[in-house]
């Protein structure tokens, strides 16, 4: 009898800890975004120097690529193609909201982020299916730039000098 009980509670424990697993990997599941049959997701760690990464975007044989911030980082993200229907979105895994934060169709070429918080960013190139094209897919590269030039911004007396005016300043003399 004494045995009996303990191997019914160890069923029990063993049913309830399988439960546990299975709303883990649920929730995990939950946070990426849908991906398209065959696409496969690739980590990659934030590179210390300029790394290029390349691909195909045909259809069931694409790559989708995690990358992991630490809060504070700053990373730009530069992606082409010859095709001009491929384009790249950039989720943030760590929000609630399931659209991109960044996109190629109408964000341009070129994502410069400094990163708030901890995150990872799903990074996924797509062959836009809604448009006329040839081909089941295209080439793409990606330039994840860690240490991007900080944007120049041009001294007083030079924006002073860039050109033509509407209404010139006075001058001090007049006054």
């Amino acid at each position: 009898m004494k045995g009996l009980a303990v191997g019914l509670s160890l069923s029990v424990f063993a049913l309830l800890d399988g439960r546990v697993v299975y709303a883990e990997d649920t929730q995990q599941q939950l946070q990426l975004p849908q991906l398209d049959r065959g696409e496969t997701i690739e980590k990659i760690g934030l590179p210390a120097v300029l790394e290029k990464l390349t691909g195909w975007t045909k259809f069931g044989k694409g790559k989708v690529y995690m990358l992991a911030l630490k809060k504070g980082q700053h990373v730009r993200i530069t992606f082409s193609s010859k095709s001009p229907y491929t384009y790249m979105a950039i989720f943030d895994l760590s929000s609630n909201d399931d659209e991109s934060f960044f996109g190629t169709d109408e964000d341009g070429n070129t994502a410069d982020v400094t990163v708030n918080e901890d995150t990872t960013w799903l990074i996924k190139p797509y062959y836009s299916r809604v448009t006329r094209r040839r081909g089941l897919g295209a080439p793409y590269e990606i330039l994840i730039d860690p240490n991007p030039p900080a944007a120049q911004q041009p001294p007083a007396d030079q924006r002073k000098d860039q050109g033509p005016m509407l209404f010139p300043p006075r001058s001090k003399q007049g006054q």
